[in-house]
């Protein structure tokens, strides 16, 4: 019998695998970023469906397999999408890219989900205004926690101040990443 792992995870991606079935891409709370298989997930009235939408905060039920992760149950904490508005959203999802991109998969790394979901929390909570600041701060700490950012990673208010040097940090951790 496989062990079953219960985590928090934010579903970053969903893709179609097969006619029922997806693939969905979870940031976890205790495994980091992983690709499990969801089996009828996208037939009508599937029980799954709601907790494994893209911008979806649930608690998932995972087993590993031979090859690959499968999710053998979620139930649905959040929604982030109704809660997002539309410019927050167009950053969560470049948040969410860029996650995706550099991220090493199947990596155990508990330090990715805060960061992605404080964020989400800023965008729902804070004005408008300091919408970028929050992308750019998103953006920082990912790419600390990737060893790929030394410095200190700035307050939003501090990036609405002084937005091009930390551009410039942005910029020099993603040529070290090598993207």
């Amino acid at each position: 019998m496989r062990h079953k792992y219960q985590t928090t995870a934010l579903v970053l991606a969903r893709s179609p695998r097969g006619e029922m079935s997806a693939t969905v891409a979870l940031l976890t709370a205790d495994l980091g970023l992983i690709r499990a298989r969801v089996q009828g997930v996208r037939r009508p009235g599937a029980r799954l469906a709601a907790a494994l939408t893209t911008f979806a905060e649930s608690e998932v039920i995972l087993v590993r397999g031979r090859e690959s992760w499968r999710v053998a149950g979620a139930s649905l904490v959040q929604n982030w999408l109704p809660k997002l508005p539309r410019a927050a959203r167009e950053r969560a999802v470049r948040i969410i890219g860029f996650a995706l991109r550099l991220i090493p998969m199947d990596t155990i790394d508990a330090s990715f989900f805060p960061i992605v979901h404080e964020t989400f929390t800023a965008f729902a909570r804070e004005p408008e205004t300091l919408g970028d600041a929050f992308e750019c701060r998103a953006i920082l700490c990912l790419l600390a926690a990737l060893g790929l950012d030394a410095g200190q990673v700035p307050d939003p208010s501090e990036i609405v101040r002084s937005r091009s040097p930390i551009i410039a940090r942005i910029n020099r951790g993603i040529a070290l990443s090598g993207l």
